[in-house]
């Protein structure tokens, strides 16, 4: 027996980008999927010479889709996440409960295996990179976590007394304990002491207190001002949170973590793999040391 979906609150915006924030914003979707569904509407309006989308219909959306896969050539996951963006908006922002939402074709993602990085690879990567970025790129390598999680890590998410390092809100809004590498200790205590530094320059200047998840900024309003809270790998300027619209010191862009590895002739961690990942004995899975290999991908994964 199905359960009743519950209704959504009608919404308060009169724009229709501003509607589908909204809208993101109530179904607790990421900043990284608002940012990619507001561009993928936006072009589709675009497309369709600034119609209102209530007057568009199924042809219109295909038309949008084949231009995107015939004109500009984007890959399956490009596709799949531009009808993504148009099924939600349909059927979350206009709220439109018609059958071709569902009768739409869907691309299927090919499957490719990745190529593995050699040793030498690696360690060639690792040798070109410096200061921080080194230690960016050897934490992904040690510990498989994702650039997105690196980069969201807070102070209080190093546990060096039991060696572990908590990511929260990974892939599938789910907490998980990984290694701290032992080697990377030291240069995490260092790298804690600069992100220090520009905490206490926030401080004493009054500052806004850093980006907290959900509703913990409305519940605890000086948490954000906490050490315990503080960005590990903290921007070194001030931006304008996307959200709240308020000025504030962020955690590192992932362009600026990503441009060291595109300059290095297209080698890039794209991701890391656990055993397991490929079939034992396939001649692609070149293991760099046990339990982890990293596999070379193009720049945009990154």
């Amino acid at each position: 027996m199905k359960t009743a979906t519950a209704p959504l609150p009608p919404l308060r915006s009169v724009k229709v980008l501003d509607q589908l924030r909204e809208r993101i914003r109530y179904l607790h979707y990421s900043l990284r999927t608002e940012q990619a569904y507001v561009h993928w509407v936006r072009a589709f309006i675009r497309f369709h010479g600034v119609r209102h989308p209530a007057t568009l219909g199924s042809s219109e959306v295909e038309a949008f889709l084949s231009w995107l896969a015939n004109e500009r050539k984007v890959s399956v996951s490009t596709h799949r996440q531009a009808l993504a963006a148009l099924l939600f908006f349909y059927g979350k922002v206009l709220c439109t409960d018609l059958p071709w939402l569902q009768e739409i074709g869907r691309p299927r993602p090919s499957r490719r295996l990745p190529v593995v990085l050699t040793p030498d690879e690696v360690v060639r990567i690792l040798g070109f990179l410096e200061g921080e970025h080194r230690l960016f790129a050897q934490l992904l390598y040690g510990t498989g976590m994702r650039i997105s999680e690196g980069l969201q890590l807070r102070v209080k998410d190093l546990d060096f007394d039991h060696g572990t390092i908590i990511v929260r809100e990974g892939k599938g809004s789910k907490d998980r304990a990984l290694m701290l590498p032992e080697s990377l200790a030291p240069s995490l205590r260092e790298q804690l002491s600069r992100a220090r530094a520009w905490w206490l320059k926030d401080q004493a200047e009054g500052r806004s207190g850093v980006a907290l998840p959900d509703a913990l900024e409305r519940k605890y309003p000086r948490a954000g001002h906490s050490w315990p809270w503080f960005w590990v790998f903290a921007q070194h300027t001030h931006s304008t949170d996307p959200r709240s619209g308020v000025v504030r010191r962020g955690t590192v862009a992932k362009l600026a973590m990503r441009q060291p590895f595109v300059l290095f002739k297209g080698l890039t961690f794209q991701k890391l793999c656990l055993p397991g990942a490929f079939r034992p004995g396939d001649h692609h899975n070149k293991m760099l040391r046990p339990g982890l290999c990293v596999v070379h991908a193009s720049p945009q994964y990154l």
